[in-house]
């Protein structure tokens, strides 16, 4: 078996893999703060949960844009699991053609995503990846991978509205029934989700308007679920579409 564990600012998302199946995933809180052994008595307990033993878990592979986080990771895999982790960086056979003047500064979690988007389904793409920020990534036809664009994520859109006034309350991130909303609330809630539903689809035309290539619109991210079914633009979701690359490019690098 294999654990796949994806690093971000908000969240990790971590998953067990059996050959190419996604057994067991969970997300928990990017905490910096935490030990080596804090996290890796809080990973034993939830593998003992679904009952996966960690003696059955023969390789790791992470991606991060933590770096404080990585280094903690590295211990809980060498203390806990009793190998070293496969750390992803910008040289790894993603399967693609970096055309980005600095490769090492893109997010090695957007060249993960394309990797896996694209031998999935083998077409140019647009990966929207709904996480702390909100990613946009660009994959032609021919497996060239061109950049995109950053925007403020979602939920730190909401947090920043909620904080930065004296009056407008935190709200649950949910489709309100219609665009006019009659209270506080119901009008926060629209403003944020059609209002950032509205800055994805225009991204997302403009991309594709920029490649001039007919592209397949692919969504991942814990907070997908609440954009894509009012998108005009999204056309498939992949909510573990990060863990299902580190599997790939595991397979793929340890091939090498």
């Amino acid at each position: 078996m294999l654990l796949t564990i994806d690093i971000g600012n908000s969240q990790i998302v971590w998953g067990v893999f059996d050959q190419q199946t996604l057994i067991s995933s969970w997300r928990l809180a990017t905490d910096s703060s935490k030990t080596a052994d804090e996290y890796g008595s809080l990973f034993l307990s939830l593998l003992n949960t679904r009952q996966i033993p960690t003696k059955d878990l023969i390789g790791t592979i992470i991606s991060s844009v933590v770096p404080p986080v990585t280094h903690i990771f590295e211990q809980v895999v060498e203390t806990f699991f009793h190998h070293t982790p496969l750390i992803v960086t910008s040289d790894y056979p993603f399967g693609l053609t970096i055309d980005y003047p600095v490769p090492e500064e893109i997010g090695t979690d957007r060249l993960v995503n394309a990797a896996g988007a694209y031998a999935q389904y083998h077409t140019g793409l647009v990966i929207v990846d709904f996480g702390t920020a909100t990613s946009f990534c660009t994959v032609t036809k021919s497996g060239g991978y061109l950049g995109g664009a950053i925007a403020p994520g979602l939920k730190s859109s909401a947090n920043s509205l909620h904080l930065l006034t004296a009056m407008l309350p935190s709200v649950d991130l949910v489709k309100p029934n219609q665009v006019i909303g009659i209270d506080t609330v119901s009008s926060m809630q629209s403003g944020i989700v059609f209002g950032y539903t509205g800055l994805v689809d225009e991204l997302v035309t403009r991309i594709q308007d920029e490649v001039g290539q007919s592209l397949l619109v692919v969504a991942t991210g814990g907070l997908a679920s609440v954009i894509t079914p009012i998108s005009r633009t999204i056309q498939e979701i992949r909510p573990f579409l990060t863990l299902e690359g580190l599997e790939l490019l595991f397979r793929r690098k340890r091939s090498l």
